[in-house]
Protein backbone atom coordinates (compact mmCIF):
# COMPACT_ATOMS: atom_id res chain seq x y z
CA UNK A 1 0.00 0.00 0.00
CA UNK A 2 1.26 3.29 -0.69
CA UNK A 3 2.18 6.43 1.56
CA UNK A 4 -0.56 8.49 0.41
CA UNK A 5 -3.29 5.82 0.64
CA UNK A 6 -1.75 4.74 4.08
CA UNK A 7 -1.91 8.81 4.93
CA UNK A 8 -5.87 8.97 4.07
CA UNK A 9 -6.77 5.59 5.87
CA UNK A 10 -4.94 6.96 8.82
CA UNK A 11 -6.62 10.63 8.28
CA UNK A 12 -10.35 8.68 7.93
CA UNK A 13 -9.79 6.52 10.54
CA UNK A 14 -8.66 10.01 13.07
CA UNK A 15 -11.69 11.95 11.61
CA UNK A 16 -13.74 8.42 12.68
CA UNK A 17 -12.88 8.16 15.75
CA UNK A 18 -11.23 11.30 16.93
CA UNK A 19 -14.48 12.16 19.07
CA UNK A 20 -14.46 9.19 20.96
CA UNK A 21 -14.05 8.38 24.48
CA UNK A 22 -14.64 4.90 24.34
CA UNK A 23 -14.78 1.96 21.93
CA UNK A 24 -14.02 -2.17 21.65
CA UNK A 25 -11.89 -4.41 20.10
CA UNK A 26 -12.74 -7.64 18.84
CA UNK A 27 -12.05 -10.20 16.65
CA UNK A 28 -14.71 -11.69 14.12
CA UNK A 29 -12.13 -13.89 12.31
CA UNK A 30 -14.26 -17.32 12.04
CA UNK A 31 -17.80 -15.83 12.54
CA UNK A 32 -20.29 -17.31 10.10
CA UNK A 33 -21.09 -14.53 7.50
CA UNK A 34 -24.59 -14.52 8.53
CA UNK A 35 -24.26 -14.27 12.04
CA UNK A 36 -21.81 -11.66 11.18
CA UNK A 37 -24.88 -9.78 9.19
CA UNK A 38 -26.96 -10.87 11.66
CA UNK A 39 -24.92 -9.21 14.58
CA UNK A 40 -24.22 -5.78 12.60
CA UNK A 41 -27.91 -5.61 11.86
CA UNK A 42 -28.54 -5.58 15.54
CA UNK A 43 -25.93 -3.32 16.45
CA UNK A 44 -26.59 -1.01 14.08
CA UNK A 45 -30.27 -0.54 14.95
CA UNK A 46 -29.13 -0.11 18.34
CA UNK A 47 -26.83 3.35 16.87
CA UNK A 48 -23.48 0.77 17.64
CA UNK A 49 -21.18 0.50 14.42
CA UNK A 50 -18.65 -2.22 13.65
CA UNK A 51 -15.42 -0.96 11.76
CA UNK A 52 -12.70 -3.65 10.58
CA UNK A 53 -9.51 -1.66 11.33
CA UNK A 54 -5.72 -1.81 9.95
CA UNK A 55 -3.85 -2.27 13.11
CA UNK A 56 -1.08 0.28 12.29
CA UNK A 57 -2.48 2.97 10.65
CA UNK A 58 -5.38 2.75 13.71
CA UNK A 59 -2.27 3.06 16.41
CA UNK A 60 -1.30 6.23 14.85
CA UNK A 61 -4.31 7.76 14.08
CA UNK A 62 -5.30 6.72 17.48
CA UNK A 63 -1.90 8.53 19.55
CA UNK A 64 -2.90 11.32 21.50
CA UNK A 65 -6.42 10.87 21.45
CA UNK A 66 -8.71 8.82 24.42
CA UNK A 67 -8.69 6.06 22.18
CA UNK A 68 -4.86 5.99 22.33
CA UNK A 69 -4.51 3.63 24.92
CA UNK A 70 -6.84 0.70 22.68
CA UNK A 71 -3.58 0.20 20.78
CA UNK A 72 -2.70 -2.29 22.89
CA UNK A 73 -5.52 -4.90 21.81
CA UNK A 74 -4.93 -4.14 17.91
CA UNK A 75 -3.19 -7.49 17.99
CA UNK A 76 -4.23 -9.68 14.84
CA UNK A 77 -7.38 -9.13 12.67
CA UNK A 78 -9.51 -6.47 14.74
CA UNK A 79 -12.66 -4.41 14.62
CA UNK A 80 -13.46 -1.32 16.68
CA UNK A 81 -17.33 -1.42 17.91
CA UNK A 82 -18.31 2.01 18.62
CA UNK A 83 -21.12 3.67 19.13
CA UNK A 84 -24.36 3.90 21.17
CA UNK A 85 -24.66 6.63 24.28
CA UNK A 86 -22.15 4.78 26.05
CA UNK A 87 -19.34 2.47 25.68
CA UNK A 88 -20.73 0.49 28.43
CA UNK A 89 -23.72 0.05 26.35
CA UNK A 90 -21.66 -1.15 23.42
CA UNK A 91 -19.84 -3.69 25.70
CA UNK A 92 -23.20 -4.86 26.83
CA UNK A 93 -24.45 -5.65 23.51
CA UNK A 94 -20.97 -7.03 22.45
CA UNK A 95 -21.27 -9.44 25.73
CA UNK A 96 -24.96 -10.78 24.70
CA UNK A 97 -23.64 -11.32 21.22
CA UNK A 98 -20.41 -13.01 22.18
CA UNK A 99 -22.87 -15.88 24.49
CA UNK A 100 -24.20 -16.59 21.27
CA UNK A 101 -21.82 -16.30 19.02
CA UNK A 102 -18.87 -18.86 19.67
CA UNK A 103 -16.16 -17.30 17.58
CA UNK A 104 -15.93 -14.02 18.60
CA UNK A 105 -13.12 -12.79 20.59
CA UNK A 106 -13.39 -9.72 22.92
CA UNK A 107 -9.98 -8.47 23.23
CA UNK A 108 -10.02 -4.56 25.03
CA UNK A 109 -11.88 -1.46 25.61
CA UNK A 110 -11.45 1.69 26.72
CA UNK A 111 -13.49 4.22 28.57
CA UNK A 112 -12.11 7.96 28.98
CA UNK A 113 -8.67 6.78 28.36
CA UNK A 114 -8.43 4.04 31.22
CA UNK A 115 -7.73 0.53 29.13
CA UNK A 116 -9.84 -2.63 30.10
CA UNK A 117 -7.62 -5.41 28.33
CA UNK A 118 -9.12 -8.96 27.21
CA UNK A 119 -12.64 -10.63 27.35
CA UNK A 120 -12.25 -10.22 31.98
CA UNK A 121 -12.00 -6.30 31.21
CA UNK A 122 -14.72 -6.32 28.74
CA UNK A 123 -17.23 -8.05 30.96
CA UNK A 124 -15.69 -5.36 33.97
CA UNK A 125 -16.56 -3.02 31.50
CA UNK A 126 -20.19 -3.94 31.09
CA UNK A 127 -20.91 -4.24 35.19
CA UNK A 128 -20.07 -0.20 34.94
CA UNK A 129 -23.18 2.33 35.34
CA UNK A 130 -23.92 3.98 32.27
CA UNK A 131 -24.05 7.58 32.43
CA UNK A 132 -27.81 7.70 32.62
CA UNK A 133 -27.88 5.39 35.49
CA UNK A 134 -24.70 7.06 37.31
CA UNK A 135 -26.76 10.74 37.00
CA UNK A 136 -29.81 8.98 38.64
CA UNK A 137 -27.94 7.18 41.43
CA UNK A 138 -26.19 10.94 42.03
CA UNK A 139 -29.62 12.40 41.90
CA UNK A 140 -30.86 9.95 44.42
CA UNK A 141 -28.08 10.45 46.78
CA UNK A 142 -28.15 14.42 46.44
CA UNK A 143 -32.30 14.23 47.59
CA UNK A 144 -31.92 11.76 50.02
CA UNK A 145 -30.70 14.06 53.29
CA UNK A 146 -33.54 16.12 52.29
CA UNK A 147 -35.98 13.81 52.43
CA UNK A 148 -34.79 12.61 55.68
CA UNK A 149 -34.97 16.81 56.96
CA UNK A 150 -38.25 16.49 55.55
CA UNK A 151 -39.55 13.46 57.59
CA UNK A 152 -38.03 14.34 60.49
CA UNK A 153 -39.89 17.88 60.95
CA UNK A 154 -43.28 16.28 59.92
CA UNK A 155 -43.14 13.89 62.82
CA UNK A 156 -43.84 15.69 65.32
CA UNK A 157 -46.62 16.97 63.69
CA UNK A 158 -47.74 13.76 62.68
CA UNK A 159 -47.60 12.63 66.47
CA UNK A 160 -49.92 15.36 67.57
CA UNK A 161 -52.16 14.47 64.56
CA UNK A 162 -52.69 11.00 65.88
CA UNK A 163 -53.35 12.34 69.79
CA UNK A 164 -56.19 14.65 68.26
CA UNK A 165 -57.77 11.91 65.96
CA UNK A 166 -57.78 9.85 68.79
CA UNK A 167 -59.25 12.55 70.96
CA UNK A 168 -61.92 13.19 68.57
CA UNK A 169 -62.71 9.62 67.88
CA UNK A 170 -62.90 9.28 71.81
CA UNK A 171 -65.50 11.65 72.07
CA UNK A 172 -67.55 11.24 68.99
CA UNK A 173 -68.09 7.99 70.81
CA UNK A 174 -69.03 9.35 73.94
CA UNK A 175 -66.02 8.33 76.07
CA UNK A 176 -64.40 10.78 78.32
CA UNK A 177 -61.26 11.94 78.08
CA UNK A 178 -58.99 11.44 81.35
CA UNK A 179 -55.61 12.82 82.31
CA UNK A 180 -53.03 11.10 82.21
Amino acid sequence: MSKPVKDMITAEYANRFGDLDGALVVDIRGMPANANNEMRLDLFAKDIRVTIVKNTLARKAFSGTALENLGTALDGPSAVVYGANSVVDVAREIIAWAKKVKNLELKGAVLDGEYFGGADGVKRLSTFPTRDEAIAKVVSIALAPGGKVVGAALAPGAALLGIVKEIQERLEKGETIGKV
